[in-house]
């Protein structure tokens, strides 16, 4: 289990990356699901790091488990390098790259991370 400064500094990072409340996660991961959506190749994060980002948005800090800090991590890890500012600068002039884009903000969203609002 990682120690108290590493666990504060994580749960930290771990809420300002995702920047949905719960209820708003709840409800994308329905409608996506819904849809039918698989917004990720299987070998990236998806639904079911979706669900467990639900989960972990509900729980208390001292109630986190070894496979809640793993999912933090990587959530952490993966919105950080799809938001990075090397991300900001790519151009999504044509169709091709709107729906790339798309496709990022629907991966991003099934981690509880909306980047179309202002950081925070």
């Amino acid at each position: 289990m990682a120690d108290a400064l590493e666990l504060d500094a994580l749960w930290a990072e771990f809420h300002r990356v995702v920047n949905m409340t719960s209820q708003e996660l709840a409800a994308w991961l329905r409608v996506n699901d819904a849809a039918g959506e698989s917004v990720d190749p299987p070998e990236h994060a998806g639904a079911p790091t979706g669900e467990h980002v639900l989960a972990i948005l509900q729980k208390r800090r001292i109630d986190l488990t070894e496979e809640d800090l793993d999912v933090m991590y990587e959530v952490v890890d993966t919105v950080t390098a799809e938001t990075g500012p090397e991300r900001e600068s790519k151009d999504a002039s044509d169709a091709e790259s709107e729906a790339a884009e798309t496709r990022r903000r629907h991966r991003l969203m099934t981690l509880g991370h909306d980047p179309s609002r202002p950081p925070g």
